[in-house]
């Protein structure tokens, strides 16, 4: 593992936590596949920046949610890139709605981007780091996924299903040398919490003992610390990272 460069995934990366999360990898060393769904500018934003800076980038388009299709891109970044050391899971989505308006849709969709989004691309690259006996798989989980938040039963019960899957999955991986961890944001400043509108981020901001939302660049380095050789020896754990927000 010494002598050669280390590759990272990072799902949801074209933007927000994802994009700074797979530019500070790239920043530490490693070479990353930036997944995105939909926004292939922002991607390749992303890889372009991380080229600039000298690093190695290239961007993957698919739908976590599809078995297949992420069966077909893992092994395209195995060839193209090499062993995937690290994996983040990071693809999200949020909706904030009464619990007796969230449809079956809705319910079905949540759950399958945060949990069966990280479930399969977990599966498709955990043989390898068995093999190899390494790897670093990181779940980006969410404040709500410990708490629980009003308006955001099917968020919240998502986020605390990729708790319970990190901490299980963590046990079970040990033996193998692959840690499992999860990062848990409080208010980020991303789209997603912007689009919530500019009162209801000045109200979290005010609520939050710290004052401010968090920078992605805080989570991301959070990410980083997970998947560096520092963190070799802790596994199943949440960081939270919420600026007091959770205690």
């Amino acid at each position: 593992m010494q002598n050669e460069q280390k590759v990272a995934v990072v799902t949801g990366a074209s933007r927000g936590i994802g994009a700074a999360t797979a530019v500070a990898l790239a920043e530490a060393g490693f070479a990353v596949a930036v997944l995105y769904r939909t926004n292939r500018v922002l991607a390749e934003t992303c890889v372009q920046k991380i080229r600039e800076n000298g690093g190695t980038a290239h961007a993957y388009a698919v739908d976590v949610t599809d078995s297949a299709a992420v069966k077909i891109v893992t092994a395209q970044i195995e060839k193209d890139l090499g062993a995937v050391s690290v994996l983040v899971n990071n693809a999200g989505i949020s909706e904030q709605k009464l619990f007796t308006d969230i449809t079956d849709s809705d319910w079905e969709q949540m759950l399958a981007v945060h949990l069966n989004g990280a479930f399969y691309m977990t599966r498709a690259l955990v043989p390898a780091m068995v093999h190899r006996k390494y790897g670093r798989i990181i779940n980006i989980a969410s404040m709500w996924g410990e708490t629980g938040g009003s308006f955001e039963v099917h968020y919240s019960a998502a986020k605390a299903g990729l708790i319970g899957l990190t901490k299980a999955l963590a046990k079970e991986l040990a033996p193998s040398g692959i840690t499992v961890n999860a990062v848990s944001p409080g208010a980020v400043e991303t789209d997603m919490m912007r689009a919530l509108g500019e009162e209801v981020c000045k109200s979290v901001a005010e609520e939050t003992p710290v004052g401010r939302l968090a920078h992605p660049q805080e989570i991301a380095d959070a990410i980083c610390f997970l998947a560096s050789e520092k963190a070799a020896y802790i596994t199943g754990q949440v960081l939270s990272v919420n600026g007091g927000a959770v205690i």
